[in-house]
């Protein structure tokens, strides 16, 4: 079994979370409760239903949800446990990386323009 997520893949979610990551949290029903939070919370920012309507998106726009979705879940899963990387700074600076490109995404996101593109304006 994968972890089910409409806007991210399994692989993302992995490629995100780095090798060190601890395998006894990072599980698929793990992967898809931190998925599902991610994508309600886009929703949510853009008072959009982003999930639902992910067919009517444009190619960009679901890349970057994408990106948000995995990069979300890696954080949940080095902050679960960071026993597997060489130092807990080491696994703080991932979340750090992470938590800085998702804020330029929500930025993104909330550009009037882009939520007229959504239709949401």
């Amino acid at each position: 079994m994968a972890a089910t997520s409409v806007l991210s893949t399994d692989a993302e979610m992995l490629a995100m979370a780095g090798e060190n990551v601890d395998a006894t949290g990072f599980t698929d029903a793990n992967k898809t409760a931190w998925g599902i939070q991610a994508e309600n919370f886009l929703n949510m920012l853009t008072n959009y239903d982003l999930v639902t309507n992910v067919a009517t998106l444009g190619a960009n726009f679901k890349l970057m949800l994408s990106e948000y979705v995995s990069r979300y879940v890696a954080v949940c899963a080095i902050s679960y446990n960071m026993a597997g990387f060489t130092s807990r700074v080491e696994a703080e600076d991932m979340i750090n990386v992470h938590l800085f490109r998702m804020k330029r995404i929500e930025k993104i996101l909330m550009k009037p323009e882009n939520l007229t593109l959504l239709g949401v304006l």
